[in-house]
Parts: C-alpha cells; sequence; structure tokens
C-alpha cells in the first residue's frame, strides 16, 4: 500500500470535513443498520477524535462504539477505474459500510487501511457508514483491561482501563479519502539510497506492466533514468541526507499507464563502537518522546502543530525524537524528513504489562504478563503494516518494537525475539530495532537486552523515586547505565525518557516537586551524568509538551512533564535544554 496522491494517472478526492455522528449503547451496536441515516446526529470533524468536542464525562469517557456517516458522490468516470477507499487511521477498530454492505473491518487504531469500491459504489450519491470501537483489552495495541465495579444503590459500572499514561483519544484520527487507480497499477515502491552514493528501487506492480523510473534532485533536475521493476545504481553526484542537510530526492515510477512518485534520501545508519553512526559519522540523539496531541483535537490530524512542534525542536537545539508510542501520521514523518528530524519509530505496544495501571504507573498485579496477554499475533501485524509503511522514510533511523513492557519477566525474550526478527527481515535498510524498557528491567532483572541493537532506557531518578534528592538521583543513574555497559559493552545506550512535572508558573526559591525550577534542575543533573559517560548515544527528554491522560490525583489536568505546556509555551526547563544542546555535538 503507497500513500494515496494525485499524479497524472491517480486522482485523490478528499472525505473529511464534517460528518454526522452518534455514540451508541451496546443494544444499537448489535442492531446497526449501517443503510439507513443516523438520526439525531451531532455535527463531527473528520480527521479527529471525538472526546473534546462536546461537554460531559459520559461523552468524553463513552466505552465501545461510536457511529460516523457521510454522503459522497462519485462520478461515472471515477467508478471506470480502480477505486479505493483509503483511511489512514481509525483508533482502535472500524467497521466501515458503503450503502449498508460491509465492506471490511480493521483492527489498531494508527496505521491505514483501504477497501476497493467497485462493485459496490454508484455513480452519484454513496453512504458511507463507519462504525468505531474504542474499547482497549488483552488482544489490543496498546492494551488495557475491563473492569465492573459495583456501588451501593447504583448498578453495575463497566469501565476500561488503559494500561499506560496518555488519554484514549479515539475516533477517525486521521484523513479519510477516496483514489482512483489504473486497473493494472503501482502496489508498492521500495527505494533507499546510501552515502556511498548508491541506490536501489523494487516496483511492486502488474508483471505486463514495463516499469521506467527517473530519479529527481531537489530543484526537480532529473538526475537518473533506468527501467526495470527492481535495480541498483550509483549516483555520483548525490547530496546525503542529514539533519543539517536534508537533501531529498524523488523517484518518478511509470508502469504501464500507473505513475507515482517517491521520495527518498542518501544516508546509512550502523552500530559501531556503542556509538550510532549518521553516515560514518558518530551522531548524538538529543530530542524528545512525545504525542500527538493537543487541545480540542486531542490526537487527531493536526499540520499546524506538526509544523510548530519541529520548529520549536529546532529552536531548542533538538535532532531527533521517538514516536512514542505509536506510529504517527505520515504527514509528521514527510514533514521529518524535509526538516532533518531523526526519528526512532515506534509501534502501538504500550501497556504489554500486567503491573501498570491506568496513569502508566506501577501499582496493578503483576501475574505472568507473557501468560496473560494476546497479543503476540497482532503485534507481528502491527510490525509489518510500520515497517511496510515506514520504510522509504530518511529521517526514520530506528524501529522501537515495543514501550516499558514486562521486560523483566519470564517469557518477555521468547515473546520479543521473532518479533525483532521480523523487523529486521522485513526493513530493507537493515536499521537498528530496540525495546524501550523501564526501571523495573534493571541490569540484571532485563529479559532482552541482547535483543537490542542499542539500548534505550526510560529512567525516572528524582521522580518517581529519590524524590527532591537529585544528587542521589544522578549518582543511581550512572551506577545503573555503567552496569549496562558492562553487560552490553558494543550496544550504544540512550536514555528514551527522563523529567518531572513541572505546573507552569509554580516556582520556588528552594525548588521543589512541581515547581519548574525542580524539573529544570533536574534535567541539567541528567545532563552533567550523560556528558560524562563515554558510551552515552544520546537523550530524549520526557516530555516535549504537556498532554492529556486519564484522571488521577497523580496527575493535574494531564502529565505535566513538558518542557514546553500543551500550548506549546516554554517552562524554564526549555531554555536548560536549549543552552546545552545548542553547544552539544
Amino acid at each position: 500500500m503507497i500513500y494515496p496522491k494525485m499524479t497524472e494517472s491517480r486522482m485523490r478526492l478528499s472525505l473529511d470535513g464534517i460528518w454526522d455522528f452518534s455514540l451508541l449503547s451496546d443494544e444499537e451496536s448489535q442492531n446497526l443498520q449501517a443503510g439507513k441515516h443516523i438520526e439525531n446526529a451531532l455535527s463531527m470533524p473528520v480527521p479527529s477524535a471525538y472526546n473534546d468536542l462536546y461537554e460531559t464525562r459520559a461523552f468524553r469517557d463513552h466505552m465501545g462504539d461510536m457511529v460516523y456517516q457521510r454522503t459522497v458522490h462519485l462520478t461515472k468516470q471515477m467508478l471506470q477505474e480502480r477505486t479505493m477507499l483509503y483511511f489512514e487511521s481509525v483508533t482502535h477498530r472500524a467497521a466501515v459500510y458503503w450503502n449498508g454492505t460491509l465492506l471490511g473491518t480493521h483492527k489498531g487504531g494508527f496505521l491505514p487501511f483501504e477497501f476497493e469500491l467497485n462493485g459496490t459504489a454508484v455513480p452519484g450519491e454513496n453512504l458511507l457508514t463507519v462504525v468505531v470501537n474504542n474499547v482497549l483489552d488483552e488482544t489490543t495495541l496498546p492494551c488495557g483491561r475491563i473492569e465492573t465495579r459495583e456501588y451501593p444503590n447504583l448498578p453495575p459500572r463497566t469501565v476500561n482501563l488503559p494500561n499506560f499514561d496518555y488519554f484514549n483519544y479515539s475516533g477517525i484520527l486521521r484523513p479519510v479519502c477516496i483514489y482512483t487507480t489504473p486497473k493494472k497499477h503501482i502496489r508498492d515502491i521500495t527505494v533507499s539510497g546510501h552515502a556511498d552514493k548508491s541506490f536501489a528501487w523494487d516496483i511492486a506492480c502488474d508483471e505486463t506492466s514495463d516499469v521506467c523510473i527517473a530519479v529527481r534532485d531537489g530543484e526537480g533536475n532529473t538526475v537518473f533514468k533506468g527501467t526495470g521493476r527492481t535495480g541498483t545504481a550509483v549516483l555520483n553526484g548525490a547530496k546525503l541526507w542529514s539533519p543539517e542537510h536534508p537533501h531529498l530526492y524523488t523517484l518518478e515510477v511509470h508502469a504501464g499507464d500507473d505513475v507515482y512518485s517517491q521520495t527518498f534520501g542518501f544516508r546509512d545508519i550502523e552500530i559501531r563502537g556503542c556509538r550510532i553512526l549518521l553516515n560514518g559519522e558518530p551522531v548524538y540523539l538529543k530530542g524528545f518522546g512525545k504525542h500527538e496531541d493537543a487541545p480540542v483535537s486531542g490526537r487527531g490530524y493536526n499540520p499546524a502543530y506538526y509544523v510548530k512542534d519541529i520548529a520549536l525542536m529546532k529552536w531548542i537545539g533538538a535532532n531527533s525524537l521517538r514516536t512514542s508510542h505509536y506510529p504517527y501520521s505520515e504527514t509528521f514523518l514527510d514533514l521529518c524528513d524535509r526538516e532533518g528530524i531523526l526519528v526512532i519509530d515506534e509501534a502501538p505496544a504500550v501497556g504489554l504489562h500486567t503491573g501498570f495501571t491506568a496513569v502508566g504507573l506501577l501499582g496493578g498485579t503483576p501475574n505472568g504478563t507473557w501468560k496473560k496477554l494476546k497479543t503476540a499475533e497482532h503485534h507481528s501485524e502491527v510490525l509489518r503494516d510500520m515497517v511496510s509503511r515506514d520504510k522509504n522514510h530518511p529521517c526514520v533511523i530506528a524501529w522501537s518494537v515495543a514501550n516499558e513492557p514486562a521486560s523483566e519477566e519470564e517469557g518477555a525474550r521468547e515473546y520479543f525475539e521473532p518479533l525483532m526478527n521480523q523487523v529486521r527481515r522485513q526493513d530493507p535498510q537493515h536499521r537498528p530495532v530496540t525495546i524501550v524498557t523501564y526501571e523495573g528491567s534493571s541490569p540484571k532483572a532485563c529479559k532482552v537486552a541482547e535483543l537490542c541493537d542499542f539500548l534505550v532506557l526510560n529512567r525516572y531518578r528524582g521522580w518517581y523515586d529519590t524524590e527532591g534528592d537529585l544528587e542521589a538521583a544522578g549518582e543511581l543513574l550512572r551506577t545503573e547505565l555503567e552496569a549496562f555497559h558492562r553487560r552490553c559493552p558494543d550496544a550504544p545506550i540512550m536514555l528514551g525518557e527522563y523529567g518531572a512535572d513541572a505546573i507552569a508558573g509554580m516556582h520556588n526559591t528552594t525548588p521543589s516537586l512541581f515547581s519548574e525550577e525542580y524539573q529544570a534542575q533536574m534535567l541539567e543533573k541528567y545532563g552533567e551524568i550523560m556528558d560524562s559517560l563515554p558510551f552515552a548515544a544520546g537523550e530524549h527528554a520526557w516530555n516535549f509538551a504537556d498532554f492529556a491522560t486519564a484522571e488521577n490525583i497523580k496527575r493535574v489536568q494531564g502529565n505535566k512533564k513538558g518542557v514546553f505546556t500543551r500550548d506549546r509555551q516554554p517552562k524554564l526547563a526549555a531554555y536548560v535544554l536549549r543552552r546545552r544542546w545548542k553547544e552539544k555535538k
């Protein structure tokens, strides 16, 4: 599957806009008549999360099904070609109906899927209905659990508790469109350029189609021409892609009557001597874990915030990010290609730990995570789709298979080893692969360290333990990182998360928890430790900006570990990082 866009042989019709919407009760879900118009519908923007657009707790926290609907007008000419209905993401499950006929279903909230409309669609007006389900359980990614609670004088209440520390925004989160292709069409494109100026292409298309390719530089000049579905060549004058100079090239493919173009870059990523190398030179990853999270639209597609966030990252001196904790929008990755941001691309495998509670903190009941969860097959499918979607992006320098799983429990290695090997086999560029681990997965307890090409550790010394004692926190951090280095001496080690909550505007002359001063001093202390360790390969502060979470007394209107507020204003910590990161190469 390749991203739908207009070319001389393809048409794209956006279905974004205001749709009809309704929350569904269990009874309505079972008796859905998808061929009829919704009665008493609410207006709902697509794309967007639905949760924050109308008031009441019952609306925001609805558990179960909801229905989106709109009419779509198609022309006879469109239906003479192969006509596809494309969703960039629907969170977390979707059942899609066209004129009352079920086209199909999809599970997984952060990657695209599509259905063919030929044979179902008619010229003129058509009715599109999408039933969305937002329930999280032991089979979904991310994970959650369902509990029934009883209270005096009240009927039982069923709640859905996420195993992670961000709000379960759901709905049709990213764009929807219809696109057309010739009957014989390009199905997929794989292209990669390397630091030695060589590049390779692989075109999936009908066997009877003749394939011609052309490579264009950033100014649109044709710098190479070739033929064949697969091939390799050398472009001697190629400019390398890097954060300082993110040069992009375009591979234009003609296969029979179909035409499509795919951007790519010339660059190499490798691990050598406990260093991450970009184009043969060590690179220190400076940046953030972040979320696709903004006021009103929640986790919905928001290109204005994408541009703002990258601009702020450059202002602060960052060069990288992790797509915590799910694959981000394709538009965002395109922007990272263009702006030179190094990306660790992460699967939505968070909450793989039966001991985690709804705010991502320990306190649940660990009871054999790898015996209880039933995610392995779905996890494999998600990784396959993520690598397939993102394989051509030069900004993507590594894959994260999961965030903070129960990697200290028996069964973790047996669960993850096949998944890690799957990613390595599928990725044509053989990027490094990792699992991001938490504090409970210590140098002695961790079962997966040797599976990882580089170690990414989330650590909160000075916040969730040794609160307020940054001197002790620093030495605990140093000791643990050195122990991991002794265990895996050839693996680069970086911090995937570190930070402290700070309420914007809360100040203390003697820094204390939740003050901007304490957050700033904690980031400063972690920076001192990382600068002193020769094997340290990078650091991603948690978090780029404040974000919404499930309600809990440990959270003050969400997680406040952002270096920026939710509306992207800087805290004191932003200036601490900016001073250090602008100087650190």
